[in-house]
């Protein structure tokens, strides 16, 4: 059993985090939870604490407990780097909510920090666990549509009225929505030859800030791959378009397990993250015969915890982790690409 500590205690912690520790208390114990304030979440806090977990404001609790395996970081952004270079440098294995950082230097930091020590160092790529995403590779996998020519991947809202004027890269859509995007991108593809960037503020068109991207991702044998998102979209894309040599893959809806985490539905709980049938992704294809097939095809089921199965078995069991450090700079490298240029642009990487 490995021992795990939390620095930070909001939102992101008890929707994406704990409720996925609470199917794995085989392999975690919650020793420690540094957060601001106390008290915030009272029935939360309660209910660790029941379980034997210990509060504190100090980050310095953290850093004297000798016992803790594993220290995981889910605080706003900008405070990521700071945070993960402490602990680092305290002797802890760190995986850190995303993005990790803002750019290669400070990415590059903390991994030869983490390497110097043998530390395992990790973003939180829980998307990587989406169902949706899971599919794309099972079609991949399968060769249904052939060699890829053409991918599209979507995240959409309709938020009209939440828009931020002033803030820093990190805190726009770019950053905060593509890093997922991004990420799925390069675990499926590798890192692209160059990159075109479309970034933009629509809702406040003052904004220092992006809410909106459309990103180009390029690759050998004639394979793009564009990430997108909007905050205007009242009728959403799909989440995955797919074209191929042999035929097309379409799929709507994200992955359930957001929405059913936002209603109080939780992990363990039957029917949960389970896609229903007129939300499973259809392709069309055209085997050696020639013929014109058309086939649905059920979403696999997704688990945001299984990125804590991986860490268990790299820390516990020397395994590779599941983000790898080129995997890590090829993320922060992409994301930053986007910057300082205004408008759209085409970086080679």
């Amino acid at each position: 059993m490995l021992n795990i500590a939390y620095v930070g205690f909001g939102k992101s912690t008890n929707r994406y985090h704990l409720p996925y520790i609470k199917q794995r208390l085989d392999k975690f114990k919650v020793t420690r939870i540094v957060t601001p304030h106390l008290g915030k979440r009272p029935d939360q806090q309660a209910e660790w604490e029941a379980l034997g977990t210990v509060f504190s404001t100090d980050l310095a609790t953290i850093i004297d407990d000798d016992t803790i395996d594993l220290v995981v970081v889910v605080t706003p952004a900008p405070s990521h780097f700071a945070t993960v270079k402490t602990l680092l440098t305290a002797g802890k294995n760190v995986m850190v909510d995303k993005p990790m950082v803002t750019s290669l230097a400070e990415a590059d930091e903390l991994i030869a920090l983490a390497n110097a020590q043998k530390l395992l160092l990790m973003p939180f790529q829980n998307r990587r666990f989406d169902s949706d995403y899971l599919t794309i590779q099972h079609v991949l996998k399968a060769g249904y549509v052939g060699r890829p020519v053409e991918l599209e991947l979507h995240m959409d809202h309709y938020r009209p009225e939440a828009g931020q004027a002033t803030g820093t890269p990190i805190d726009g859509a770019w950053y905060g929505h593509g890093v997922h995007l991004v990420d799925q991108i390069v675990a499926l593809f590798g890192t692209p030859q160059k990159v075109s960037y479309d970034l933009r503020a629509t809702r406040l068109k003052v904004a220092e800030i992006d809410d909106q991207f459309e990103v180009g991702m390029f690759y050998p044998d004639a394979f793009k791959a564009t990430v997108q998102a909007t905050e205007l979209a009242a009728t959403h894309y799909p989440k995955w378009l797919l074209h191929g040599t042999k035929g097309t893959y379409i799929k709507y809806n994200i992955d359930q397990q957001e929405y059913d985490l936002k209603t109080g539905i939780m992990p363990g709980d039957q029917g949960f993250g389970a896609d229903a049938p007129q939300d499973y992704g259809q392709v069309v294809y055209y085997n050696q015969n020639g013929d014109r097939l058309e086939k649905v095809i059920p979403t696999v089921p997704g688990d945001y915890g299984m990125v804590y199965d991986t860490v268990f078995e790299s820390i516990a069991h020397d395994q590779p982790k599941l983000v790898s450090d080129e995997q890590i700079r090829a993320v922060i490298t992409i994301l930053a690409g986007g910057y300082p240029n205004n408008g759209p642009h085409v970086k080679e990487l």
